[in-house]
């Protein structure tokens, strides 16, 4: 069944972690799955992702000659990303054997793909053409290691997501405020008025 690529399925801040958001629900091995399951879905989700990461993509779109081929690498990365960071918000501090097999992960997605980053050029390759998704993901994913960046990582009091808080005080705690923290308030609510429920029965 397709996915359909919503802008909620963008709420982690950045490229590289709307990727690691890809398995919904980690650590629910009853519940968890994988949205890239079906690798034609690497595709469609560069396509939605050209227009919802925009600004991070230098106005460029992400290319995907052969899902099937740069499957094994995105997933890779993906799993990399995931773990490096997500250790990183719960323990305060990368693993040095997570980060070794994250920067192997970001050099095989770049293997191959020439150009040059720095001001005014975010993502490697001719300014103006496509960019290799494979290439965008790892650079997105080396984009969050300074310390700066990466302790505005968070993990979703909800639904666990990884996201960047890019916010004044730092004190987001939902990866979407009008999906995650609605569904809580909701849950919340919905408690209290059967605890009253309860009580006057």
């Amino acid at each position: 069944m397709a996915v359909s690529w919503i802008p909620h399925r963008f709420s982690g801040g950045v490229l590289a972690l709307d990727v690691a958001n890809t398995v919904v629900l980690r650590g629910d091995t009853a519940r968890s799955f994988d949205r890239f399951d079906d690798v034609g879905e690497i595709g469609r989700f560069a396509e939605a992702a050209t227009v919802q990461r925009a600004a991070e993509l230098g106005s460029r779109s992400l290319a995907v000659a052969d899902p099937r081929a740069i499957a094994p690498k995105v997933l890779v990365l993906r799993e990399a990303t995931d773990r490096l960071f997500r250790r990183g918000v719960l323990h305060g501090g990368v693993e040095t054997d997570d980060l070794a097999s994250f920067l192997s992960a970001c050099a095989d997605g770049l293997a191959g793909h020439g150009g040059r980053i720095g001001t005014g050029r975010p993502m490697p390759g001719e300014p103006g053409q496509p960019i290799a998704f494979e290439a965008a993901l790892s650079v997105s994913a080396l984009s969050l290691l300074p310390p700066a960046r990466a302790e505005r990582i968070r993990i979703c009091a909800n639904c666990r997501w990884l996201f960047l808080d890019e916010s004044r005080n730092r004190s987001r705690i939902w990866c979407d405020m009008t999906v995650c923290g609605n569904r809580r308030k909701a849950q919340r609510h919905y408690r209290r008025r059967k605890v009253l429920e309860d009580a006057d029965a």
